[in-house]
């Protein structure tokens, strides 16, 4: 398939069927899955309150932008977004086969969130933003070279101007 036609191409949700893998109801399912948190998280909050100490200011959870970025900084078209590993399909392809419950459910949701995220990326770009996607777990456990990168894009821009 080429690149034409992929863009063109709608993107299906996974179902919340039986026949999907899936052992709950749709309601039931709607349900676990409203628990889980999209926003707020333990990983975008410790980045948002280093962001805070290191003077960085900053808007979050944008809906006027495509995929509503955790972070963003509108003065310098940043667009941050704190990703989990299990949701955003973290070394895909190596993980993809440790995936053992509801393989049919979870395989196509997740790789409906990788086109997704391809999707919101692509419709920042071309509205000029630079986009940064952190693993959460890159958050929690190397919190200064992740400050350090922003930090070194803002000085880069802030010099631009």
């Amino acid at each position: 398939m080429q690149d034409n036609e992929k863009d063109e191409q709608e993107i299906e949700a996974p179902s919340f069927e039986e026949s999907a893998g899936c052992y709950h109801t749709s309601k039931q399912r709607s349900y676990n899955m409203s628990r889980i948190k999209g926003k707020n998280s333990k990983p975008e909050m410790v980045l948002r309150r280093a962001l805070w100490a290191n003077g960085i200011r900053f808007r979050l959870h944008d809906t006027s932008l495509p995929g509503r970025p955790d972070i963003v900084i509108k003065k310098y078209k940043l667009a941050i977004f704190v990703d989990g590993e299990f949701w955003h399909g973290f070394e895909w392809k190596d993980n993809r086969d440790r995936i053992k419950s509801n393989r049919l459910f979870w395989i196509n949701k997740i790789e409906h969130n990788m086109r997704r995220d391809e999707e919101a990326n692509r419709a920042l770009r071309d509205m000029g933003y630079t986009v940064f996607r952190f693993w959460s777990q890159d958050v929690l456990k190397k919190l200064p070279a992740v400050i350090n990168q922003i930090e070194l894009f803002l000085e880069t821009r802030r010099l631009w101007k």
